[in-house]
């Protein structure tokens, strides 16, 4: 009779945890799959401005001579803007206006590399995006399923991120192009190291926000934010690395 109800109970329960295994993955791949699925929208809106303003600059000098003026710097400098806003107040804002907000930025993301244009051969920005893209979903693979913690890293890294930007702003001035090289090489390996790290931390931050759809929902935006910030840094340090000038 004891071997019964232990041949009996063991497998239900069993059943039971796989069941429940399998739901928790379930719904930890919704949720990561939304994310990828909002920056990819994201990044189309901006690959869309930033394409509709090198058209325009091809046939419009007044647009080239925009982003030759000092009004380039406010167009530079706007997407900056968005992500203080995003970061200081998405706890308030509702899902929708969240999400507004964040395509918004996008679109002004890609006012701010519409000008890429006039400066690099297409080739190479095609050949600087494969390259991106590749390195960004190897990158992301490896943080979605390594066992390792990150988390020491991911302190390393936005100390480092601190210190390219200072380094950024003192070559405005500068004008240094061993500095600038210098810059490029760096900034791409934190924001490869950050890849790898906002995978990590968006996939352990799914059991804090599982519970609710309104907070996994925003969760989804802002986490879509950190990944398309990382794409597009990539994109531009691996650019200004190989790119090819079109004098």
């Amino acid at each position: 009779m004891s071997d019964f109800d232990r041949n009996a109970s063991l497998p239900w329960g069993s059943r039971v945890a796989r069941a429940g295994a399998a739901e928790y993955d379930l719904g930890l791949r919704s949720y990561m799959l939304g994310i990828y699925n909002l920056m990819t929208v994201a990044l189309g809106v901006t690959a869309l401005v930033a394409m509709a303003i090198f058209m325009m600059g091809k046939t419009s000098p007044v647009v080239q001579a925009l982003y030759m003026s000092p009004l380039k710097w406010v167009i530079m400098l706007a997407p900056l803007g968005f992500v203080f806003f995003l970061s200081l107040r998405f706890e308030r804002m509702s899902y929708s206006a969240l999400l507004g907000t964040f395509l918004a930025f996008a679109a002004t993301m890609g006012l701010s590399m519409g000008s890429i244009g006039f400066v690099f051969k297409v080739g190479s920005i095609v050949q600087a995006l494969f390259a991106t893209t590749a390195a960004f979903g190897a990158l992301s693979i490896y943080g979605y399923t390594t066992k390792r913690s990150l988390s020491g890293m991911g302190s390393f890294l936005v100390m480092g991120l601190f210190g390219l930007i200072i380094a950024s702003v003192i070559n405005i001035f500068v004008g240094s192009g061993i500095l600038g090289f210098a810059i490029s090489l760096l900034g791409l390996l934190i924001f490869a190291g950050l890849t790898a790290w906002d995978t990590q931390r968006l996939k352990q931050e799914y059991d804090v926000v599982a519970g609710s759809g309104e907070l996994a929902s925003k969760a989804s935006v802002m986490g879509a934010l950190s990944l398309y910030l990382n794409f597009i840094n990539m994109f531009q340090f691996i650019l200004a690395l190989t790119g090819q000038r079109d004098d």
